[in-house]
């Protein structure tokens, strides 16, 4: 083989060398802890058994399972409301404002994740911005009591992973054909009309890219649900860190890591499934 052969292998070992050291391999192993049993002061006794996975589907884990599902697909359902209009103008405005309303949309991405949940602690305490706001628009009852609630962790999700739905939703804005939208309108179509033909439809892939990205990140989250719940609401990220870190069992954390990803996997696979479908719909289109 020559070296302009083997160029491109060779550019891409590094990359795939890292991901198989501390991405592949770490996960084989969570995967192997979960066919063994905890031992009797904590840790692995290794003794094979499925009792992990049985563990996984008995209802007391099922349902956070399901409450964690529904929190996400909350969080994701407002995060694709308030990203599509955003990406929408971006992609709209004048091409030379663009990268700076990109970098707005990105900015929060440059504090730290923890210091970004913080601040909305701040702002939605008893004493925080938002109950200063309503007193002094004229409110005077007890203060409204917005942390600990699942409206916080739901408000706390939304805004980290905004980011990811406005970015994915205008990389499919900014590269649709303007000869589509024109062609609609000269068939007599309006805006609206025109929008919910064509421009939606051929964003969609954008929209599941988005979606999938805050779906599978909040679902595992374990950090906004502990400090902007209070502890109140546990999701399955919540169990998996207690699992490993006060529980001491880790073959149980183990199998339920693996059932998360094993979400993960196939909400991704979806995802790139529809995406290539609706790639070879336009495709069609354009060849005809």
């Amino acid at each position: 083989m020559s070296f302009n052969a083997a160029k491109p292998n060779l550019l891409a070992a590094p990359a795939i060398i890292w991901l198989v050291a501390f991405m592949v391999l770490p996960c084989v192993l969570i995967l192997v802890y979960a066919f063994f049993e905890r031992g009797m002061f904590g840790g692995i006794e290794y003794s094979f058994t499925l009792d992990n996975f049985k563990r996984v589907v008995d209802p007391l884990y099922a349902k956070i399972f399901l409450n964690s599902a529904r929190i996400a697909l909350t969080a994701t359902f407002f995060a694709i409301m308030i990203g599509y209009p955003a990406a929408y103008a971006i992609a709209k405005a004048p091409q030379r404002w663009q990268p700076i309303l990109l970098f707005f949309a990105v900015l929060p991405f440059w504090s730290n994740y923890l210091i970004r949940t913080y601040a909305w602690i701040v702002l939605l305490n008893r004493e925080g911005l938002f109950n200063n706001l309503l007193r002094a628009l004229g409110y005077e009852g007890e203060p409204l009591s917005m942390l600990y609630t699942e409206g916080a962790v739901i408000t706390g999700l939304v805004y980290n992973y905004l980011p990811f739905v406005i970015l994915a939703i205008y990389s499919t804005l900014s590269r649709l054909n303007p000869e589509l939208m024109e062609a609609s309108r000269d068939l007599g179509a309006g805006a609206v009309r025109t929008f919910f033909r064509v421009t939606l439809p051929l964003t969609l892939p954008g929209v599941a890219a988005g979606g999938v990205f805050v779906f599978v990140l909040s679902i595992g989250n374990f950090v906004t649900p502990a400090l902007l719940g209070g502890g109140r609401f546990q999701m399955i990220g919540n169990l998996v860190y207690d699992q490993f870190l006060t529980a001491n069992d880790w073959p149980f954390g183990a199998a339920l890591g693996m059932a998360l990803i094993a979400v993960m996997i196939v909400l991704l696979m979806i995802q790139a499934r529809a995406t290539s479908h609706a790639s070879g719909d336009r495709g069609n289109r354009d060849d005809a």
